[in-house]
């Protein structure tokens, strides 16, 4: 079984969600006796979709909103991935969040044009040093605390969730 981690970000935070969430999910395939392949790659990078068998896509949330690497990659492969499972996430809100707020726009849309089985929020990291002069001046402006939010045991047990529902497919699928 070959996966897809595809991931939009801008400092890294949200590609080590990815990575996180690829390790869970070859841990449970593994753990269930089913061979896989998963592999992490930038938005902006994927040029197909083909030959994989899953695909997990997720983007940091900026102003409100997916970055366009993610939204593109969705747009463009919208008939391909609706042919497969393929699972969502957003990471970015930091500081005492409120879910329904936090929700980033136009993602809900995305979830139900790419058929997809669940989108996932996790929190994100701020790392003044590492931002631009603008995002600074935005966190700064809205009181945000640096920190990394991120809530680790949480991102990994979700990509071990998508591991082992794939693996409960695969074995029903090779057993049939």
């Amino acid at each position: 079984m070959k996966i897809l981690v595809t991931v939009a970000g801008r400092h890294g935070a949200t590609r080590e969600i990815a990575e996180n969430i690829a390790t869970a999910a070859g841990a449970a395939l593994t753990d269930a006796g089913v061979w896989s392949e998963v592999e992490v790659r930038d938005a902006s990078l994927v040029t197909s979709v083909d030959g994989f068998d899953a695909v997990v896509l997720g983007s940091a949330v900026y102003m409100g909103h997916w970055l366009e690497a993610a939204v593109k990659l969705a747009e463009t492969f919208v008939d391909e991935l609706r042919g497969l499972p393929v699972w969502v996430f957003s990471s970015g809100p930091v500081g005492e969040r409120d879910r329904q707020a936090d929700e980033p726009a136009g993602v809900a849309d995305v979830v139900m044009r790419l058929g997809a089985r669940e989108h996932r929020l996790f929190g994100g990291k701020i790392d003044r040093h590492a931002l631009h002069l603008p995002e600074r001046a935005m966190v700064a402006a809205l009181r945000v605390e640096d920190g990394d939010y991120r809530d680790w045991p949480s991102i990994r047990a979700w990509g071990r969730e998508i591991g082992s529902a794939l693996a409960v497919t695969e074995v029903a699928r090779s057993s049939a």
